[in-house]
């Protein structure tokens, strides 16, 4: 998958280089990646633990905690050590790698989002087939799906990317190796392979969100007929933190990827650290905060664990 390049190596120029601001941007982005990982494998072990959670809603929203776990472990752990190094040096083939790697995990987050929006849809529009329409085997073909996708169209992107030559500049004005920077070092003509990603892009991002689209407008359609005004309140109270996750990531990623590599600028940076960083964060409160079932599920753990608790204390006091 090299192509004919000549550099064998990048340089991430990071963040920023006011080496004032590097030690708490390392805090800050390394409590936030430490967050990131509790919460979302908190997610997962509780979706595991609790019964009242294995429902296709949760079984989708545990492989979205591991993509969101995937994507940030990706990217966090180097630019942590990039933050605290002068040596920003990456070779050609890790670059390569670390682009492949976190397009296949953010194509299966877009394409998760647009399932679990199919999921609600068929919740709420057909209550009584649901159990019919999204059963085990379903979910784990509408889940091998979205990953085999997300591997085709992170192989070509990464071919089209890296494909070219590179004869100039070996500086990669960002934090990461990401599309458009990566793509604006290339020195052969890239028409041709803007064309090839604009088009995978579009067919991911906006395929995907057509699809929670027309779902959402069902939904509605669907509850706007209810005539219970405690039946509407709960159908859009189970979509709401659907409604967030989607809005943070396809907010960021129409803003990032639905441009010309001629256009970008510093401000993408920004983005990148909102699409990358913080959402893997943020999508783990979203689900449980504004979840009654997910809340539910974690009180009910917290009470086990504090009954195994004091039987284990009471125990040993009489021992």
């Amino acid at each position: 998958m090299g192509g004919n390049h000549t550099q064998n190596k990048f340089i991430l120029l990071g963040i920023t280089d006011s080496p004032c601001l590097q030690t708490p941007l390392f805090v800050l982005f390394l409590l936030i990646y430490i967050v990131t990982l509790v919460g979302n494998i908190g997610i997962i072990v509780l979706v595991r633990v609790s019964p009242s959670l294995h429902t296709p809603m949760y079984f989708f929203l545990t492989h979205f905690a591991f993509t969101d776990i995937c994507c940030s472990t990706v990217i966090s752990p180097r630019m942590l050590a990039d933050l605290l190094s002068e040596d920003r040096t990456i070779s050609f083939t890790a670059c390569m790698m670390q682009f492949l790697t976190f397009a296949f995990f953010a194509t299966i987050e877009g394409h998760l989002l647009a399932t679990m929006a199919y999921d609600r849809h068929v919740a709420i529009c057909q209550p009584l087939l649901y159990v019919t329409i999204i059963s085990s085997r379903v979910c784990w073909q509408l889940v091998a799906s979205s990953y085999l996708f997300a591997f085709l169209s992170a192989t070509i992107c990464t071919w089209s990317v890296f494909g070219g030559f590179f004869c100039g500049p070996n500086h990669i004005d960002h934090f990461f190796c990401d599309l458009v920077p990566v793509l604006k070092l290339v020195c052969s003509n890239t028409h041709s392979s803007e064309m090839v990603i604009f088009a995978f892009v579009t067919i991911n991002i906006a395929g995907t969100s057509m699809t929670i689209v027309l779902s959402y407008i069902s939904i509605i359609r669907t509850v706007l007929n209810t005539c219970s005004a405690q039946s509407r309140a709960r159908a859009f109270h189970t979509c709401a933190s659907h409604l967030m996750a989607v809005a943070s990531f396809f907010g960021s990623a129409f803003f990032m990827y639905l441009q010309s590599p001629s256009s970008y600028r510093s401000l993408d940076k920004v983005a990148s650290i909102i699409y990358t960083v913080i959402n893997p964060m943020l999508n783990p409160f979203i689900y449980s905060l504004r979840n009654k079932e997910v809340k539910g599920a974690l009180a009910k753990c917290r009470r086990r664990l504090f009954y195994h608790w004091q039987n284990k204390r009471v125990r040993s006091s009489r021992t």
